[in-house]
């Protein structure tokens, strides 16, 4: 495969909703390019992008693909994306190491389910966009429709490039409002012939070509000085405005095509090809620590994107190269955590085929294969001096399930098949709670989910449902109560004897002992689930031996472990122990550390015990439109909306939820808002629930009882 420099590498990512013919395009730039001799087709599963199981059975990206096409002696690297919001994480790392987004949009359905959701990452990204505009042979394609929508959503920079002279089933004709010219294609689609424009679109054609050049000029003096001076642009002037302004995030060009019938590809190659920055034109990337590294820096620096576990290859890792070059061979350092290795193989990505590589310039992108202790965001450099590259931040998890019904013996392999997943998907995480006793896995969505499970019954060979998963309730008290237990046993020989009494007081910032304790020791232990646990010695005369001190504060963190309410985790407790008795012979530790926690356990519950449950701060960002449906399911949840603000076209609902009432909460929104809304949540603090709840969900004598 040929090597190419950093100033013949161009990086771009196709980017739009599910439907739109993000593969298709790619396909069919693929071809144009003259790296494929023939089209393949979603509906039929032989595409080189699509090329997993689960992409094939669905007839839809679930991964992000590396591909490559040349055009006029530049490689066009390509990074397919999937479009649904579930995948958020593949669409996010392509974007942090891609240069120029292609923003596809259905010519039938315009701005639709997701593209608004994919713009904001764009924004924050600051990546230059296109926009496409496909599928203009469907017959319920309407341009014009789309185009004014992507105008109203996105501002006015969303200029006209092209427009399409017969949309619909008899589509064939384009006219390019840069070169003013029209381009009418064969019948079987490929290079079109070039006529001048119909005299009855002329006028029509004149106006939006003014525009055009207008909305290049503005973005610098000199072109604006010499479009004032001649009243026109040349159509290198007009491309040089159109550059500044792709970069700016002013200008966002609109082309329209056929991809399916390439048609009017070409042309959006040919523009990347002299539009689109080089991988040496962008702006420098930065460190965690703040120091900016030069594409023409000579150390040779990689950053990590993604981790694929391959059945045959193993662990792969997908990286971009950042500056100098990257040969076979190569010992590098990872300056994340310390590792190094040696890259002993090298591979250009298209898809699902590899090529074996002997190296790669600043700008590219390549993978390696078994590459020890890397994971994603990590850099590898030829130097160890400690220059991380800043990491791709990815969104929290919006949806928890827990998983059940799992086979004997297959914890391990569960456990082994779960880190693999999450190593290969950053928005995937999962973990053990030994509180709640259940396996749990953190997603994007159901969906998300959904392919997480069929990985694991079809790559894996694990088989699991999904559960609702248990709240992590937590127990405290609301003022002071007292218990006493004596524990007697005689059974022959040496018996057990100990007595407790104790007060319990809820534990709070800045707080006083009661009055009528002198507290000799005083432990706070800051408890792992949150919250205070307060023990103090009060007793006096020797009634309890020190010794037994550590035995009684045993027995009341078993209590607090599993609360009398619920089982819950409790907190945020005060201990005063301030009389006992015990026995010169009988009396032991494990005398004392049961009648330490019955005396606990009674004073916990004559103390007004409350269950707390996890409140969580929810930011939902919607078109107006919907605001009213929210706020009524909102209502039904349990939440508080706290205020409204508006966030470029859109509006911000703030407002505070139980974590319970967030239980599929991302599939109501989506289907309240035709998936136009997302939302974000953050832990913000555990809070009383009300005692018609505590009533329902405590556990009775008989429930609560040891098994």
């Amino acid at each position: 495969m040929k090597h190419y420099t950093t100033h013949e590498i161009k990086n771009v990512v196709l980017v739009g909703s599910s439907k739109s013919g993000k593969t298709t395009l790619a396909e069919c730039m693929m071809f144009e390019g003259g790296l494929l001799t023939r089209m393949g087709h979603v509906e039929e599963g032989n595409t080189i992008s699509d090329f997993h199981d689960i992409e094939t059975e669905r007839k839809s990206s679930v991964y992000a693909s590396i591909l490559h096409t040349e055009w006029r002696g530049a490689k066009l690297n390509l990074v397919d994306t999937p479009g649904m919001d579930d995948f958020i994480g593949e669409l996010i790392s392509s974007l942090r190491v891609s240069d120029t987004a292609l923003l596809t949009l259905n010519a039938q359905y315009g701005v639709e389910v997701g593209t608004e959701i994919i713009w904001r990452y764009l924004t924050r990204y600051h990546k230059p966009s296109v926009l496409v505009v496909n599928q203009i042979d469907h017959a319920k394609s309407d341009f014009q429709a789309t185009f004014d929508q992507a105008q109203k959503q996105f501002g006015t920079g969303v200029v006209m490039m092209q427009y399409p002279y017969n949309q619909g089933d008899g589509f064939n004709a384009i006219i390019d409002l840069l070169k003013m010219v029209m381009y009418k294609f064969p019948a079987g689609g490929g290079k079109p012939e070039k006529l001048p424009i119909p005299p009855e679109e002329r006028e029509k054609a004149d106006a939006l070509h003014n525009t055009l050049v207008e909305a290049a000029a503005e973005h610098d003096e000199t072109l604006m000085e010499l479009f004032f001076e001649k009243g026109e642009l040349d159509e290198d002037e007009l491309r040089q405005g159109i550059q500044l302004g792709m970069l700016r995030r002013k200008l966002f060009p609109v082309f329209c095509l056929s991809a399916r019938r390439n048609m009017g590809s070409g042309r959006l190659m040919g523009f990347l090809g002299n539009v689109a920055p080089f991988a040496g034109q962008m702006e420098s990337e930065h460190s965690t620590d703040g120091r900016e590294l030069q594409v023409t820096a000579p150390e040779t620096t990689l950053f990590v994107f993604k981790n694929v576990n391959e059945k045959h290859a193993g662990a792969m890792s997908y990286f971009k190269v950042c500056s100098g070059e990257l040969v076979a061979g190569m010992d590098l350092y990872n300056t994340v955590n310390g590792s190094h290795g040696k890259i002993n193989q090298l591979y250009a990505i298209d898809g699902k085929n590899r090529h074996a590589v002997n190296k790669l310039s600043a700008g590219d992108f390549g993978a390696t294969v078994k590459l020890k202790d890397t994971h994603v965001n990590d850099t590898l450099r030829s130097r160890n001096d400690g220059l991380a590259l800043d990491p791709i931040v990815f969104p929290s998890p919006r949806i928890r399930l827990a998983i059940a019904g799992q086979k004997q013996g297959d914890d391990e392999k569960l456990s082994q098949a779960l880190h693999k997943i999450s190593e290969s998907d950053p928005t995937f995480c999962y973990e053990y709670s030994p509180e709640l006793r259940q396996t749990l896995v953190y997603g994007q969505g159901e969906l998300h989910l959904m392919i997480v499970k069929w990985t694991l019954k079809h790559i894996y060979g694990v088989e699991i449902d999904y559960v609702e998963p248990k709240v992590p309730f937590r127990e405290t008290i609301t003022r002071l109560g007292e218990g006493s237990y004596k524990h007697k046993k005689q059974s022959g020989g040496a018996g057990q004897f100990a007595e407790v009494s104790l007060k319990v007081a809820p534990w709070f910032k800045d707080m006083s002992d009661p009055a009528e304790f002198k507290v000799k020791d005083r432990q706070v232990i800051e408890l792992s689930w949150g919250g205070k646990l307060v023990f103090c010695n009060c007793t006096v005369g020797g009634v309890i031996d020190n010794r037994f001190m550590p035995a009684i504060l045993k027995g009341v963190m078993e209590t607090m472990e599993e609360g009398p309410i619920t089982r819950s985790y409790a907190r945020d407790v005060v201990v005063y122990v301030f009389d006992g008795k015990m026995h010169p012979v009988d009396s032991n530790e494990i005398s004392f550390k049961i009648a330490g926690q019955q005396a606990f356990r009674q004073a916990f519950m004559a103390a007004a015990p409350r269950l707390m449950e996890p409140i969580y701060h929810l930011e939902v960002l919607s078109p107006e439109a919907h605001t009213g449906e929210i706020l009524t399911d909102l209502q039904t949840r349990r939440a508080v909306v706290e205020g409204f603000t508006m966030e470029g076209n859109y509006q911000k609902i703030m407002a505070r939820i139980p974590l319970a009432e967030l239980h599929k909460y991302s599939t109501m929104l989506s289907a309240i808002t035709q998936g136009r809304a997302t939302y974000t949540q953050t832990f913000l603090e555990y809070a009383p629930v009300s005692a018609e709840l505590q009533a329902r969900l405590a556990l009775s004598p008989q429930q609560l009882e040891p098994a």
